[in-house]
């Protein structure tokens, strides 16, 4: 199938053929002729599967369908909602190189910049916006924004914005849009949560899978290291140094390990940087721009921050610190082998951290090749010591959607993630 197939303008085709693409995804293969019918659709597919062109393809198009009249004042028709403003924008970037000879104009909003910028380009008037929650509120509470014209709601990324306690931020902005709208949410795993979300927000929306529930990409090569927590540094550096990795996202469990990381391999000469929530939006712009640029080699990144960065061709992925949320194994890995590239995910892993192993293991349902390196094997003698979660959500490895979660602590994460 290409993408001539699939009913779309001539005018979203020729952006589509501007950007190297030919045949869709199996996602968008999929999911644009349901949405195109105008149905709600509840999505699962993980990161790298093309599912923002999924959405955001069938919504032009049926926008440009609707040949509403822009003479007058634009109202905003359609609204993405994404868990993190990396995400944010780079949804909004997608939206403007497909929408880009249309007429249709969008703009993204969140936290940590000035609102006025935000405020100017809303009076100005525009047909989509992209938000995270809690900037979302702000701008609703100060009657900033009409969304009374909304007829698309796209979820991104739901589980990650439930995760980060964004639940009842997403029933508030709901309640603001028109009930006679068409939803689509996107999902990378299922759980109870997301489950219940749809079947408040969803009508009899139509399931569509491209992957396994919680499934590892299968082109992704995953390796564990065993070493002790000490020489944890020292191995990544060899592994950098001798492998001659020119781009590497290592993930830390803490903001505070980021920063130590990120310190740390500069001293053994490898240009890093660190990203997470308490950076500015403008650092973490900056750092994000110079990695994928080449100008250093390793990002340090904690779960949260790294849920925006998308690279098609990002060779090599690191577990510094295995995640204590076996979901966000498969989230962090799902950053490389993407766009149907090979990728890379290694995990340096401590006897400290078996139980975490343990539980990404029976999630993924398969053992992950282990790898003992010369020099660097385990001291037999160390035993394991409770891990210091540094104030993170969960306390146990265990998959999202069973038991309790800690809703307090996870809603301050996520709207410090959206807001600030």
């Amino acid at each position: 199938m290409t993408f001539n197939d699939l009913g779309l303008n001539k005018l979203l085709l020729k952006a589509i053929k501007e950007q190297g693409y030919e045949n869709p995804t199996p996602i968008q293969e999929q999911a644009i002729p349901v949405i195109l019918k105008r149905k709600d659709i509840l999505a699962g597919a993980q990161t790298g599967t093309g599912k923002t062109a999924g959405f955001t393809l069938p919504m032009l198009e049926l926008l440009l369908r609707s040949k509403e009249n822009h003479k007058g004042k634009r109202h905003i028709k359609a609204l993405i909602l994404a868990p993190t403003r990396e995400l944010a924008a780079q949804v909004e970037e997608s939206v403007r190189l497909y929408a880009k000879h249309t007429d249709y104009t969008s703009t993204v909003i969140f936290g940590g910049v000035k609102i006025n910028p935000q405020l100017v380009a809303l009076r100005r008037g525009v047909d989509i916006v992209v938000a995270t929650p809690g900037r979302l509120l702000d701008h609703i509470s100060q009657k900033s924004i009409d969304l009374s014209h909304v007829d698309f709601l796209i979820l991104d990324e739901a589980d990650r914005m439930l995760d980060m306690g964004f639940v009842n931020d997403i029933k508030k902005v709901i309640a603001a849009l028109p009930a006679n709208r068409q939803t689509l949410l996107f999902s990378a795993t299922y759980s109870n949560d997301i489950k219940k979300l749809s079947n408040q927000f969803l009508k009899s929306p139509t399931l569509i899978e491209v992957a396994r529930t919680n499934a590892s990409s299968e082109i992704v090569q995953q390796a564990i290291y065993h070493v002790d927590k000490s020489r944890k540094r020292e191995l990544l550096t060899h592994l950098i140094k001798e492998g001659d990795w020119k781009q590497v996202l290592v993930f830390t469990r803490t903001k505070h390990g980021a920063n130590r990381l990120s310190g740390q391999l500069e001293t053994d000469g490898i240009t890093s940087a660190a990203i997470h929530g308490n950076k500015s939006q403008n650092a973490r712009t900056k750092s994000l721009a110079d990695f994928k640029a080449g100008k250093i080699r390793v990002l340090v990144a904690t779960d949260i921050a790294a849920r925006g960065i998308d690279i098609d061709q990002l060779p090599h992925v690191v577990n510094y610190e295995l995640p204590n949320v076996s979901e966000d194994y498969v989230h962090r890995i799902g950053r490389t082998g993407r766009a149907g590239n090979k990728g890379e995910a290694i995990s340096l892993v401590c006897v400290d951290e078996d139980e975490f192993l343990a539980g990404i293991e029976k999630l993924i349902k398969k053992d992950i090749p282990k790898v003992w390196l010369k020099g660097f094997k385990p001291d037999p003698s160390i035993k394991a010591e409770p891990i210091n979660m540094g104030g993170n959500r969960g306390a146990r490895n265990k998959p999202r959607g069973g038991g309790s979660r800690n809703g307090g602590g996870n809603r301050n994460g996520g709207r410090n993630g959206g807001r600030r």
